[in-house]
């Protein structure tokens, strides 16, 4: 990728790399239409297989143990049979494995059925990845926040969609509906990804480093400095989804409406904050962009957390939601750059570590200083994000963390 200090120099897309980009953004999307489909199904599946809560919640602990258990297999996977063919395969597997939970009738079978769809989930959130790091490095363009903006746009959609026809179609009927929606994308879409591959990316490292071990292991470091940026982030945004709503109603009083508008507004934000990523990127470096993010969530989440009234603090998240809107993605880019599939891989592993702890920390935090004092800590690692961006800013094209 040539590059002007830490800003790629565009190069003109052929028709191939803009039917590729079509179809990766397909993909995308595909991948949060999914998973929010299957999210607003979960309160049926709860009442099908009687689960209480906190048997739920170990079931549901399964998405989330599947993705990261598969999440180091697919880097390797992408490096062995190409990232076009892994994306593919995953998606397809993601798309059959959402028609399991509502067959299940116990909370330990919906668990078993969820690691099976985690799995999916988690390999082809890295295969889709590591196939845009590819397209990135043959565009000369940051164009990873537009992907994961159709994953959110994809995500609203299903929603929504869900929400309509949740009270006309029982989850069984409605999952096969979207299996096989998800199937015909992957189709069309798996087709034209294979038809127009983009070259691989190599190793960011000089050459002259790359035959030392000590170079090698410089590399690994800023994978996993990346990684660490994602962490911060991914605690933030998993900890808002589980617990922004239960602040506005339980500690500011905030009815049913306001409190589903906080990540509402949350969403959107992050949304806005994604399809301007790319242009936001090629004016100012990746490295300035993680240090804005990082210090405007860092402030919004400060202002969403201890805000007296509920409709400051909804403008607090919706603050946040553009800081933590483009982290997540520029940091994975970076680690893609920086170590290829296993990269992504490595990053993504970390970085959703944080959306598994982010919640349940929230939770414990809680019970011994209050919501509002607990939410801080999203604020405090938002800011941590931002100290080691602008800490590794020069280290960032040099494999030197």
């Amino acid at each position: 990728m040539a590059l002007t200090g830490d800003r790629p120099v565009p190069a003109p897309a052929g028709p191939h790399l803009v039917r590729l980009r079509i179809a990766l953004t397909a993909f995308f999307a595909m991948d949060g239409f999914l998973f929010a489909g299957w999210v607003v199904r979960i309160p049926a599946i709860k009442a099908q297989t009687g689960a209480g809560a906190g048997a739920l919640g170990l079931a549901l602990l399964g998405v989330s143990a599947g993705a990261v258990a598969f999440m180091m297999i697919t880097g390797r996977l992408c490096r062995r049979f190409g990232s076009a063919a892994v994306t593919t395969a995953s998606a397809a597997a993601m798309a059959l494995s959402i028609v399991l939970p509502p067959l299940t009738h116990s909370a330990t079978a919906l668990g078993l059925v969820l690691l099976v769809f985690g799995a999916a989930y988690g390999s082809l959130n890295v295969a889709m990845n590591s196939a845009a790091v590819d397209l990135i490095s043959a565009l000369r363009r940051p164009v990873m926040p537009s992907f994961h903006a159709a994953f959110s746009l994809g995500g609203m959609l299903g929603a929504g969609l869900g929400g309509l026809i949740a009270g006309s179609l029982s989850p069984t009927v409605h999952l096969l509906l979207l299996a096989a929606i998800g199937l015909l994308v992957t189709a069309v879409a798996g087709r034209a990804l294979r038809a127009h591959r983009a070259p691989a990316v190599p190793e960011r490292l000089p050459a002259t480093e790359q035959t030392r071990p000590q170079g090698a292991g410089r590399g690994r470091r800023l994978v996993l400095v990346f990684g660490l940026i994602a962490l911060c982030t991914a605690y933030g945004e998993g900890a808002m989804a589980d617990w922004g709503a239960l602040h506005l109603s339980q500690d500011l009083a905030a009815g049913p409406g306001t409190a589903a508008a906080g990540y509402a507004v949350f969403a959107l934000a992050m949304t806005v904050g994604r399809l301007t990523g790319t242009a936001a990127v090629q004016r100012f470096g990746a490295a300035r962009a993680l240090i804005a993010g990082g210090t405007t969530a860092t402030a919004g989440l400060l202002l969403g957390a201890l805000a007296p009234t509920a409709w400051t603090a909804c403008a607090g998240f919706a603050v946040a939601g553009l800081g933590l809107a483009n982290i997540f993605p520029i940091a994975i880019a970076r680690a893609g750059e920086t170590g290829g599939p296993d990269g992504v891989a490595v990053a993504s592993t970390v970085g959703y570590g944080g959306m598994l702890l982010g919640p349940p920390a929230i939770g414990f935090l809680a019970e011994a200083v209050g919501l509002p004092v607990a939410l801080t800590t999203l604020a405090l690692l938002a800011a941590v994000a931002a100290g080691i961006a602008y800490a590794t800013r020069g280290a960032h094209h040099t494999g030197r963390p």
